[in-house]
C-alpha cells in the first residue's frame, strides 16, 4: 500500500468519525421525565394499602358465605369456632348435649335466653332440667323463634344468657350480652379455648372479665349444621366462659372432665 492510499484511508476515517459527532450533537436530548418516578411510600401509606386489600377480602367473604334474607342485618365471616371442615350455614355449629347439663353442674342459673339456639340442641337439655327458657335465633331452624338479631334489638331481658354464639361474632356476642343483664345475673358462652387470645378480646377481658371460664379437660364435639352423625374426633378444646354483670374480681379457671 501506498502512502498516498494511506493517507487516504485515514482521511476517510477522519471523515467518519466527524460525521458521528455531529449527528450526536444534532440529536435531540430526551430528559427523564421525575415526575413517573414512584415515589417511596411511608409506613402510614403501606399500612393503609394492607388495610384496604383486607377490606376487601372481608367484603369478598362476607358476600360469598352469605345467603340471608332483607331482613339479616349480620353476617357470619372468616374464622371458625371449630376444627377445618367446610363452611356451616351461617356459622351453625350444634353443641354436644352433654355440654348443658355440665354447665348446669356448676352454675345456677335464672330464666335462660338461648339467643343462638339452632335446632334447640342446648334449649331442650335447659328445659329438661327445669328451666324456662326463651329460644331465638336469626335463622328459622324449626325451633324457637326465628329471625331474631341478637345483636340488633332493643329486648330487655331480666333472666340470664346461655348459648354457643357463631364464633366470627362471639366478641359482638359477648358485649351486646353483657350491656342486656341486669346486674347480678349470668351470661355463660360455649367457646373454643383460643378466645382467650387477642388485643381486642383482651380489653374487653380487661373491662369486663368473666368470673369462672370452665375448661373441658376432654373434647367435645361441636356438629356442621347439627349432623352429629357426620362428626368423628374433636381437635378443638372447648371451654364455657361465665359472666356475671357488675363482677370485677380475678377470673377464676376450673376443668369439666
Amino acid at each position: 500500500m501506498t502512502t498516498d492510499q494511506k493517507v487516504a484511508i485515514a482521511q476517510k476515517r477522519k471523515e467518519s468519525i466527524l460525521k458521528k459527532k455531529e449527528e450526536r450533537v444534532k440529536r435531540p436530548m430526551v430528559k427523564k421525565d421525575v415526575s413517573t418516578k414512584p415515589k417511596k411510600k411511608s409506613l402510614a401509606e403501606i399500612r393503609q394499602e394492607k388495610r384496604k386489600l383486607k377490606n376487601l377480602k372481608y367484603k369478598k367473604n362476607m358476600n360469598k358465605d352469605w345467603t340471608g334474607n332483607k331482613k339479616s342485618t349480620f353476617t357470619t365471616l372468616g374464622a371458625s369456632n371449630h376444627s377445618d371442615h367446610e363452611r356451616a350455614d351461617k356459622d351453625y355449629y350444634a353443641t354436644e348435649l352433654r355440654c348443658a347439663k355440665e354447665l348446669l353442674e356448676q352454675e345456677d342459673f335464672n330464666d335462660i335466653w338461648e339467643c343462638s339456639c339452632g335446632e334447640g340442641h342446648l334449649s331442650k337439655e335447659f328445659e329438661a332440667a327445669g328451666k324456662k327458657v326463651y329460644s331465638t335465633d336469626l335463622v328459622d331452624r324449626g325451633y324457637g323463634i326465628g329471625e331474631i338479631d341478637f345483636l340488633n334489638n332493643d329486648i330487655c331481658w331480666e333472666g340470664d344468657i346461655i348459648t354457643n354464639p357463631p364464633y366470627s361474632l362471639a366478641l359482638e356476642f359477648c358485649q351486646q350480652g353483657i350491656k342486656k343483664l341486669q346486674p347480678g345475673r349470668k351470661m355463660a358462652m360455649f367457646l373454643k379455648l383460643t378466645f382467650l387470645e387477642g388485643q381486642k378480646r383482651k380489653k374487653f377481658f380487661e373491662i369486663t372479665p368473666p368470673c369462672t371460664v370452665y375448661v373441658y379437660s376432654s373434647r367435645r364435639k361441636c356438629a356442621l349444621n347439627g349432623d352429629f352423625n357426620s362428626v368423628g374426633s374433636s381437635a378443638a378444646c372447648y371451654a364455657w366462659f361465665v359472666w356475671k354483670k357488675g363482677y370485677v374480681g380475678p377470673t377464676v379457671i376450673k376443668w369439666i372432665d
